[in-house]
């Protein structure tokens, strides 16, 4: 049977009209009553489509000063690190407090995937992915700022790496092919999302069947990873924003210094 959504949340308007008024007669109290007993439990779905629906983003005044006072699911998203970051990312310290090289085993690349670095910033990661896809693979340089943008078609030029394409992201569109891309890969970049639910559902449209979502973030877990508090993310924050999008946890990876290595798949 087909429910009138309309019709039903009539019917509650005018029930809750009889009950708080406070001059009913007896014999509206005797129709309450029926209503009361006549009237059939509320399915959930129904209920959720006549219910005003909360917003995904709420601001609020107070907040991190190194966030954008926006906040996700409880989580305050963090400001973004503009190009004057890039020595920063660059850094020859990088090598030993981040190891990279253990974040690059940990994709099990075999050669000839599609990967999309996603908040590419410098290309610090780009170009370290791209010789282990190898000639038939592609690196997919992702940004929204157009000077991180330039400096990776320069290092590609420089290089001659030819198998990294730079792409240009909105804020709610990391802009990549359906069902054209094997893993993509953040570090560092999620809790900077300024929409985080559209661009991960953008993410799971590109992903081919299988496909997997790799997440390196600083622990919020623990009080000695010296990074503002904004700049970290908890495994079960992670793992409760990833629930709503259909993406399933398949791994968590402690191998780092201060991240996690956090591992998604899209179903089969």
């Amino acid at each position: 049977m087909i429910l009138d959504l309309k019709h039903l949340r009539t019917v509650f308007v005018l029930t809750l009209a009889m009950i708080v008024g406070g001059g009913v007669r007896g014999q509206h109290r005797t129709a309450l009553s029926t209503i009361r007993t006549t009237l059939p439990p509320i399915d959930p779905q129904i209920r959720a489509a006549v219910e005003p629906q909360r917003p995904l983003y709420e601001t609020r005044a107070i907040h991190d000063p190194n966030g954008t006072g926006k906040f996700y699911m409880g989580r305050e998203i963090a400001q973004v690190m503009g190009p004057s970051g890039i020595p920063w990312l660059d850094r020859p310290e990088r090598e030993d407090q981040e190891k990279p090289s253990v974040v690059l085993d940990a994709l099990k690349l075999r050669g000839g995937e599609t990967v999309a670095d996603l908040g590419a910033g410098s290309g610090y990661f780009t170009f370290r992915i791209a010789p282990r896809v190898g000639r038939a693979g592609k690196v997919l340089a992702v940004e929204i700022q157009d000077e991180m943008l330039q400096t990776i078609r320069q290092r590609a030029q420089v290089l001659k790496v030819t198998n990294v394409v730079a792409v240009k992201a909105s804020e709610t569109d990391p802009n990549l092919p359906v069902n054209g891309v094997d893993l993509v890969l953040m570090v560092d970049v999620y809790h900077e999302l300024a929409y985080p639910f559209e661009v991960m559902t953008k993410i799971r449209e590109a992903l081919k069947p299988g496909g997997r979502v790799v997440f390196v973030e600083y622990r919020k877990e623990d009080p000695d990873v010296r990074i503002n508090e904004v700049h970290k993310m908890s495994v079960e924050q992670v793992k409760r924003e990833m629930k709503v999008i259909g993406l399933a946890h398949a791994q968590t990876l402690e191998t780092l210094p201060s991240q996690h290595i956090l591992i998604f798949e899209k179903p089969q």
